[in-house]
Formats: C-alpha cells, structure tokens, sequence
C-alpha cells in the first residue's frame, strides 16, 4: 500500500485537530503529516489527512465546498458562539415559529457577509483571535464573503424550558463558520443562538461514509493511507495525461503546450504516475507543485 496519500478521518469529539495529526503520525510511522481543514474540539466528522509528499496537495483540500449537519440552541447566547463558551445571554424563544425560523434560516443563505465568531484560529496583528479574546480583549473582526449554497431546518424540536433546538443541513463553500450561523440565527430573531453540536459529513468528494475512526487506524496501523496520492487527485482535480517526453520535461520543472484548460489539474505519466498539479497561464501549462519523485 501507498505511504504517500490521503485518509478521511471521523474526527472524534473532545480532540482538536492537530490532536488528530498527532496520532496519525504516530500510526503511520512518519512525521510528514498535515490535515486539510481545522475542526473545533467539539466537532466530529470529515478531516482529510496528508502523509508524506501527499501534504502538498492539501492547499487543494482546503479550497472545497464542506457539508455539515448542526444544532442551533435558540434563546441563550454565549461567548464563544456555541456550547463551549458561557452563556452571557438569555432571551425565552417563547412563541418563535417555524415559519420565522425557516425564514431566518433562508435570509443567511446564498452570497452572504459574514463576521467569524471572535473566538476563531483567524490572526489578528499576529495573534490568533481566541487568544486576545481568553486574554479579556474585545475582538471584532472584519466580515467576509462566503457561500451558503444550502441552510435547510431538518427538525425543529418543542420547547425545552425556554429555549428550542434547530437541527439544520448546510452546505457551504471554504471559511464559512457554523457558529457564526447559529448566532446570526439567533440575532435574527431576537433571541440569541449558539451551537450545541456540529458533524462535518463532507469535504469536496469525500465523505463520511468513507471516513475510518482513530480506532480503526489503530488497528491498520501502520497500512493506514487508504486512498494513494494519485486516487486522491484523481477525486478533485481533472485529469491530463501526457507522454513520455512531456513527462520527463514536466517532472524537471518544464512547462508544457496548455491544451485549453480553466483552473489547475493532475496531470500523469504513461505509467499512471502522478507528476504535477498544473495550471496555465501566459500560454503554456506550468506546474504548481511537482509531486514526482526525484
């Protein structure tokens, strides 16, 4: 089997994801380990993994569209917009409807500013936001643009006390925050919202269904890339194969004749070697990163 590829992790609650990254170094007897896309510690679910010169395709992991499914907690709000944080504000969601709920939901949809939760990775002066804001600083930070191509309530549960849970569907392109979501959700309706639970169940292709647990890994070890680096680009990249001549001048750095194409792609050699991730510019093909080996 491969050393050099990817593995869809489900991310256990309570590890962070560099937690992850720690154990599967350990498994696969390698310190050339990275993960393409943070989950808080009390996420689960999809985290792609690199090992070896496969870490270099993360910057195209990264980049994809996530799904997740989420619970809102409506009618109490906290500081770190979800149930980590302590609550700093409750408003009853006495008589909220479902109409008002979908309608809240369907106005944080589509083409959206968003401002991440203050308590994020984001750096601020070389700083990450969560730190200035443990240390008792006020963190505002600056909105941005992301895709929500999908927000859809899946249940919407009866009062508890004073406050109600929504169980929600999302789709979303790359940097959009979950918790952001709930506590949008919640100013929108005047009540305040955070998140009591989040599952990624996909990034790009993959998915949760193909997703082994540490434990499982365990067990593998230390066999646990599951999908080598050329199956993996093969999954979200296009695909171009070359020759040859085209293949030795690519794997030494050379730019190839484009062939027309928008965005980067794989390209691969007659052996069905994975070369080069390439994008074209200026009229030729040149390579991002070469990934041959030398």
């Amino acid at each position: 089997m491969s050393t050099h590829g990817l593995i869809v992790v489900d991310k256990p609650a309570g590890l962070t994801s560099h937690d992850v990254v720690a154990r599967v170094r350990r498994l696969a007897r390698t310190r050339r380990v990275g993960h393409g896309g943070t989950l808080d510690p009390m996420a689960t679910g999809v985290l792609v993994v690199a090992v070896n010169r496969a870490t270099r395709l993360l910057t195209y992991v990264i980049g994809a569209a996530k799904d997740y499914t989420a619970t809102i907690r409506l009618g109490e709000t906290t500081v770190t917009d979800d149930a980590e944080g302590e609550v700093t504000a409750r408003t009853p969601a006495v008589g909220l409807t479902e109409a008002r709920i979908r309608a809240g939901l369907a106005r944080l949809t589509g083409d959206i500013e968003q401002v991440p939760s203050a308590v994020s990775a984001i750096k601020i002066d070389g700083q990450r936001a969560y730190r200035r804001v443990r240390a008792g600083e006020e963190v505002t930070l600056a909105a941005r643009r992301v895709t929500v191509s999908r927000l859809e309530a899946t249940t919407i549960h009866p009062l508890v006390g004073e406050t109600l849970d929504v169980e929600v569907e999302v789709s979303c392109s790359s940097g959009t925050y979950i918790r952001a979501i709930a506590r949008d959700l919640g100013a929108a309706l005047g009540v305040g919202g955070h998140l009591t639970a989040l599952r990624r169940t996909a990034v790009g292709g993959f998915t949760i269904a193909e997703a082994r647990t540490l434990a499982q890994l365990e067990e593998q070890s230390p066999e646990v890339v599951r999908l080598p680096m050329e199956a993996a680009a093969d999954r979200f990249l296009p695909r171009r194969e070359v020759d040859a001549d085209e293949a030795r001048v690519l794997s030494h750095g050379g730019p190839l004749a484009p062939v027309g194409r928008s965005g980067p792609y794989a390209v691969f050699a007659p052996d069905g070697t994975l070369l080069a991730v390439v994008s074209e510019r200026d009229g030729r093909a040149r390579a991002e990163i070469v990934l041959a080996p030398a």
